[in-house]
């Protein structure tokens, strides 16, 4: 049925990616201008719709920048809120979107804002909290600011190469706006990915001379939290009914780490960054265990029993570990 639809689609994709080639061509001219910040901002984002793991990769610099004063600046997508709001004891998954609110969840001492309005999210932060350094989560696109640096990421299994333009393929920027970046990430990486691979998915990229690759591979954990700090063994669900409840752009990664772990559940899925009714709940609130992602938990938190989450995280080898921790620490 996607494909169908997709297929339908094509005929306006063309249309779509002419009006991204002529915005980023003003940009390029100077008609429109893009603007640099004194603070040192690092960017974390994609070409496509979601799927590549830019909250996994941002909680992954927040730790690797312990010690320094950071703020993250996301734009808040779906959240109920408007204009720039700094996040504090009294925010809530609806204020900050679900992203933005599992990040301040999970590291409390870091400065988290949204506003959709990047250049002023920026300038509020340097006046509010003065941080070290910005990361500027899901902003590749967001021209009106000119990083100090740009990590773009592309899934394994999707490359931005191989991929077509809205609404019948995921990109929703030019594939050339690539040559932007200072780092490549692939992500997602399969465990047995051989260095020939590597060399091949580079070429491919056809990468220019300013810019590294990097490969990584998702990282699940072996335990699931619950509500109240709650942890128990992925082995203990075994025998169990579970419903497995997501609302992520690509959930095959993770169907395929649960089969590996021989953990059967039926899947509920739905749309990425996907508000939850409670017909919907329902649905699924008599399982003995529903097991959702991270960021589906903050929306689901309270409103179900029996309710845990899987950690993921972003796993990189030696060499390519190194190389980030020298470009971020470069920055601070």
């Amino acid at each position: 049925m996607q494909r169908f639809l997709r297929k339908i689609a094509f005929p306006f994709s063309p249309v779509y990616a002419l009006v991204v080639h002529i915005r980023n061509f003003l940009y390029d001219v100077g008609f429109f201008k893009s603007v640099s910040f004194t603070t040192p901002t690092l960017c974390v984002g994609n070409l496509s719709v979601g799927g590549t793991g830019k909250t996994p990769m941002v909680e992954y610099l927040i730790r690797l920048l312990e010690g320094h004063k950071i703020a993250v600046l996301s734009r808040g997508y779906k959240r109920k809120s408007t204009g720039f709001l700094l996040a504090g004891p009294e925010s809530t998954v609806n204020d900050l979107g679900d992203e933005p609110y599992q990040l301040f969840r999970k590291f409390p001492k870091i400065s988290l804002a949204v506003d959709a309005d990047r250049r002023n999210g920026i300038a509020r932060l340097e006046a509010l909290v003065k941080p070290d350094i910005i990361l500027l989560d899901d902003a590749f696109q967001h021209r009106r600011v000119k990083p100090s640096f740009s990590i773009l990421l592309t899934a394994y299994g999707n490359l931005f190469v191989d991929d077509w333009y809205l609404p019948s393929g995921t990109l929703r920027d030019s594939k050339k706006e690539a040559d932007r970046a200072n780092m490549v990430i692939v992500t997602k990486c399969p465990e047995s990915i051989s260095d020939a691979e590597r060399t091949s998915i580079t070429r491919k990229l056809r990468l220019k001379s300013h810019q590294s690759i990097l490969f990584s591979k998702l990282r699940y954990s072996d335990s699931i939290q619950g509500e109240g700090g709650t942890i128990m063994e992925l082995s203990q669900l075994k025998g169990k009914e579970v419903a497995l409840v997501t609302g992520i752009a690509s959930p095959r990664p993770l169907l395929d780490y649960l089969k590996s772990k021989e953990i059967e559940s039926k899947h509920f899925e739905f749309g990425d960054h996907h508000n939850f009714t409670e017909k919907e709940i329902q649905s699924f609130s008599h399982f003995q265990i529903i097991l959702t992602t991270e960021k589906d938990y903050v929306r689901l938190a309270g409103r179900t029993k029996s309710l845990y989450y899987l950690e993921v995280a972003h796993g990189f080898d030696a060499k390519d570990k190194k190389m980030l921790e020298s470009a971020v620490n470069g920055l601070v």
